[in-house]
């Protein structure tokens, strides 16, 4: 599958961009179009896709005339673009700065499914460009890299230059199933391998790859810790979540049960929480589950050394083989540990064979999930809906809502209802 790539001249380092704060801070045209007049009724905007940017702090809402950029906490439209013709099927943030990934969707599209488009929203041009001979499922951005999915092959480009950088076979991924870690210290993606239920790792900083058999059935929907370092998978059957270190490919937590029972169940979302403790997974069944997962760090008492080591390192992870900052950085072992880093990280209690915590939504629409302030849990579905839940993090059971917005509401804020 070959590609061609088409850049302008004053492409920017990620890092030094501005941000999306304000909706009245963009006085800019819209990409190679006009915006509208006015913002026109939500009844005729289709909402295509929504997307968390890397921190889970904000949102990208693709719609059929353009996108929007919503706030989580406190919930808000900070930015919109709305077009003459053509929308948006994927729009992925590079966390909450001006560039975005954009690639056409919906009926009436101006710009094609077909081709990436990377925008920066400050200068209000397109600063790259992507074009393939098939539909792109998915992009992934990361500070140094833009990850494009097609259903058979992955592409990596350095976010720099546009560079090509790999190339990854896949077996079929119409869903554009594909990880890509976002921490300081480790560049890790993880996408489907070749065979089924296969999932295969790349630690570009380290030049390794990993291949994991994580399932019999076809891969569904697979998440990555902040720092690449767990993997978490479930298969098409739909019934089983699995954790896998994602360096020597050792299943850390047994199978967690979605549903009871023998249904079958399609996974929409997996989200694992920053400080690994907790794992949400949302399905078609019509409900969101908690899982503990409760890992022990060994050698949590770091020496004076390891901690001397601690804070980005970038450049020395993608210019060394040396994983000394990579185990010092997440797991608390010593420099001197193996190799395989999570000789470290052992269960320290497997959680109950069902779910921890439950929150009921309705089932006619996709939500994708994502953990918020301290014991609380975010759902955002493609019926225009946002949900904010907050679960005992000592008891479970059901989660109590706290807040709920419909917002695709052009001219007023968000609607929203009383906590429950």
């Amino acid at each position: 599958m070959s590609s061609q790539v088409s850049t302008s001249r004053g492409l920017h380092p990620p890092g030094k961009l501005g941000t999306f704060e304000s909706p009245h801070a963009w006085p800019l045209p819209a990409p190679t179009a006009q915006p509208e007049a006015g913002r026109g009724d939500d009844q005729e905007v289709r909402l295509l896709s929504v997307a968390w940017n890397q921190d889970c702090g904000c949102f990208a809402a693709g719609t059929s005339n353009g996108f929007r950029i919503f706030n989580c906490e406190p919930f808000k439209e900070t930015f919109r673009r709305d077009l003459k013709s053509g929308g948006f099927g994927i729009v992925e943030m590079l966390f909450r700065c001006n560039i975005l990934a954009l690639v056409g969707g919906g009926s009436n599209v101006q710009y094609p499914p077909n081709k990436v488009m990377i925008w920066d929203d400050h200068q209000s041009r397109c600063i790259g460009e992507f074009a393939f001979r098939s539909d792109v499922r998915a992009v992934k951005l990361a500070k140094d890299y833009i990850v494009i999915v097609l259903e058979r092959k992955i592409f990596v480009y350095n976010f720099t230059d546009l560079k090509l950088l790999y190339q990854i076979d896949t077996l079929s991924n119409p869903k554009g199933l594909c990880c890509l870690s976002h921490h300081s210290n480790t560049s890790v993606l993880a996408c489907p391998g070749v065979h089924q239920g296969h999932v295969r790792v790349e630690h570009f900083g380290l030049k390794m790859a990993k291949t994991i058999p994580a399932h019999d059935s076809h891969i569904s929907c697979m998440s990555l810790t902040m720092d690449g370092l767990l993997l978490a998978t479930a298969s098409s059957k739909g019934t089983l979540i699995r954790i896998f270190n994602t360096m020597d490919g050792t299943r850390l937590q047994e199978d967690m049960q979605v549903r009871r029972g023998l249904d079958k169940a399609e996974i929409y979302s997996i989200a694992l929480s920053p400080n690994v403790q907790w794992l949400a997974v949302s399905s078609d069944k019509g409900t969101v589950h908690i899982f503990s997962l409760r890992v022990r760090v060994a050698g949590e008492d770091a020496s004076s050394e390891q901690r001397a080591l601690e804070g980005p390192r970038m450049d020395h992870q993608n210019s060394s083989s040396s994983i000394d900052p990579l185990i010092q950085a997440n797991t608390g072992s010593n420099a001197s540990s193996s190799l395989s880093f999570m000789r470290g990280i052992l269960p320290k209690y497997f959680s109950s064979e069902w779910s921890f915590a439950q929150f009921h939504l309705p089932e006619v629409t996709r939500y994708i999930v994502a953990f918020g302030a301290q014991n609380t849990v975010m759902m955002v579905g493609l019926d225009g809906s946002f949900y904010r839940c907050s679960f005992d993090q000592v008891n479970g059971g059901q989660m109590l809502q706290k807040e709920y917005f419909r917002f695709l509401k052009s001219d007023n804020p968000p609607f929203r209802t009383a906590a429950a």
